[in-house]
């Protein structure tokens, strides 16, 4: 299925704290509003957003989706590696991807060291998850405030089935950081280098990425804090 996409300037962004407003509720509905930690982002399910004619008839994804959000200020605290990564929000519809995307904020406002991921539902998006040990990662990096269009973009290629090896799909992720943000797609099996290389081939063309980009490991990552790329594109 390819989603049709919405035009993302007419987005309302009002549901995920920044570092300056860290004061919405959590309207997830597998959180209680005691679990909320400072900074984290939250999403709403507006329906009244949503045409009545679209709601009677919503369209089911081929899979199910999950956001999930490591929280920049949980991490200084935790114990190990992802301890403050938490699930939002689980969807299968189209209607109700465009609600949350529609209420959530986009990578350009999210605070610095946000991780903001969207995974196939039951997958973790950690390198221990049994589906993600084997694989590895693509990247493309944007300067501060500019993966907005390309997240949109790989969300929609993402629900939408677009990709040929799509079964290779784990899910992407956007790291906000500093001085730039980086948007990556996690597969299964890196070995599989055809099938690795035709998703980042396809990835660049939806995307209309110019420059050269690497397929790292997850095994590599785990031992060399600056591992090699294995494939390029």
């Amino acid at each position: 299925m390819v989603v049709e996409s919405e035009n993302p300037k007419s987005s309302t962004s009002t549901a995920a704290p920044t570092q300056e407003d860290q004061s919405n509720p959590n309207p997830s509905p597998n959180a209680d509003d005691d679990d909320i930690e400072e900074g984290e982002i939250v999403g709403g399910d507006d329906s009244s957003k949503i045409p009545t004619a679209v709601t009677q008839q919503p369209h089911p994804l081929e899979h199910s989706w999950t956001f999930w959000f490591d929280n920049p200020s949980g991490k200084s605290k935790q114990a190990t590696w992802g301890s403050s990564m938490r699930s939002i929000y689980t969807f299968a519809t189209v209607e109700e991807f465009w609600s949350l995307y529609n209420n959530t904020h986009h990578p350009s406002k999210l605070a610095v060291g946000a991780d903001f991921y969207c995974f196939k539902h039951k997958i973790e998006p950690k390198w221990e998850d049994p589906v993600c040990s084997n694989g590895g990662k693509w990247t493309v990096i944007f300067s501060k405030g500019k993966s907005d269009t390309c997240w949109l973009y790989t969300l929609l290629a993402l629900i939408g089935e677009q990709f040929e090896h799509g079964d290779e799909i784990c899910g992407a992720v956007v790291n906000v950081r500093g001085r730039q943000e980086k948007v990556s797609l996690w597969t299964k099996n890196a070995a599989n280098e055809a099938a690795q290389v035709s998703i980042g081939e396809q990835w660049k063309k939806l995307l209309d990425y110019n420059e050269t980009i690497g397929f790292i490991f997850h095994e590599d990552a785990k031992h060399d804090k600056a591992p090699k790329n294995r494939y390029t594109v």
